[in-house]
């Protein structure tokens, strides 16, 4: 018989799940068997696979314990391209990091990329603390990958169920700072305005049409041309490419967004002022400690190669 005592970075796993890492071994249908012949329980009681997981649970296993722990036989996977120079660490303590990421660094691997991502990044500079029982370090939000700017990382699983509730509760503070197209007619605004689901199929289009989320982006006019306007914006809601969505359905679409954007004035910008990356900067972050719930407050600078920008387009900030 197998016993495992759930530990705090095990916290709110699912069962099943929680299987699936400390028997990687068995096959998935089987760890279900297993559980539906009540093989597996939970502080001596009948259990479910969807069964959440708390501190201090027993999970008992019946069976051959030789036969469930031998690991697999497994190609080794290879090691991720992983650029250590590129990394730079604001905080870091035993539950998050908080990097300032460059723009083109993905946070994962995906679709056409392969390596130096930020998980591939930070796992390399934390090395065997990277992975924690069964939890490896991961981005606790999204930050598209041309935008730079401040981005937590959590270390350990209760951190990242905990900036999970945060984000999607809209309770932490962001800050932006962009470029947009033309001259914008008043000093503030909200954009409010809905956006369609990122993400969803084209099957549940079909069934229930286009699901439309709210979106609201606040903003402050910081300086303006004739051509452009430098801007701040702080997000109440985190849609993807919220605020290059949301500007470009006003009509003043983000400086070098290659998606939503532009394109003829992004092949301007880029010919006279060298503008070869999306304006979009995560430039202020607050957010509550997963341990002891304290805010903890961040600032990242306008990046050089924007700050060039800006003078060679000849924008005037105001004076501190």
């Amino acid at each position: 018989m197998l016993e495992f005592r759930v530990t705090d970075d095990h916290a709110q796993v699912r069962l099943d799940k929680f299987l699936g890492k400390k028997l990687d071994r068995v096959p998935r249908s089987h760890l279900f068997k297993m559980i539906r012949v009540k093989k597996v329980r939970v502080n001596g009681k009948r259990a479910q696979p969807e069964q959440l997981l708390q501190p201090g649970d027993v999970v008992t296993i019946r069976g051959d314990e030789k036969q469930l722990l031998v690991e697999r036989d497994r190609v080794p996977a290879p090691v991720p391209q992983a650029d250590l120079s590129q990394l730079v660490v604001l905080h870091e303590d035993d539950w998050i990091m908080v990097i300032d990421k460059p723009s083109g660094m993905a946070a994962h691997t995906g679709s056409g990329i392969t390596g130096n991502t930020v998980v591939d990044v930070v796992r390399a500079y934390l090395g065997p603390q990277a992975v924690r029982n069964d939890f490896g370090a991961s981005p606790a939000h999204r930050l598209d990958r041309e935008t730079s700017g401040l981005l937590v990382v959590a270390k350990r699983r209760p951190a990242m169920v905990h900036f999970t509730n945060v984000f999607t509760k809209h309770l932490a503070k962001k800050q932006y700072l962009t470029l947009v197209k033309g001259r914008l007619s008043k000093p503030s605004g909200l954009i409010d305005l809905p956006l369609e689901e990122h993400q969803q199929t084209a099957r549940s289009k079909a069934m229930r049409g286009v699901n439309m989320q709210e979106a609201r982006t606040r903003w402050t006019l910081i300086a303006q041309t004739a051509q452009v306007a430098y801007v701040r914006c702080t997000i109440e809601t985190g849609r993807t490419h919220q605020i290059r969505r949301h500007f470009a359905a006003i009509g003043h679409p983000v400086a070098g967004d290659s998606k939503h954007g532009d394109f003829a004035f992004n092949r301007e910008l880029k010919a006279k002022w060298g503008l070869d990356r999306l304006f979009l900067h995560a430039t202020a972050l607050e957010v509550p400690h997963p341990a002891d719930q304290r805010r903890l407050a961040f600032a990242s600078p306008l990046p050089q190669e924007l700050a060039d920008v800006l003078k060679a387009a000849g924008v005037v900030l105001p004076k501190p």
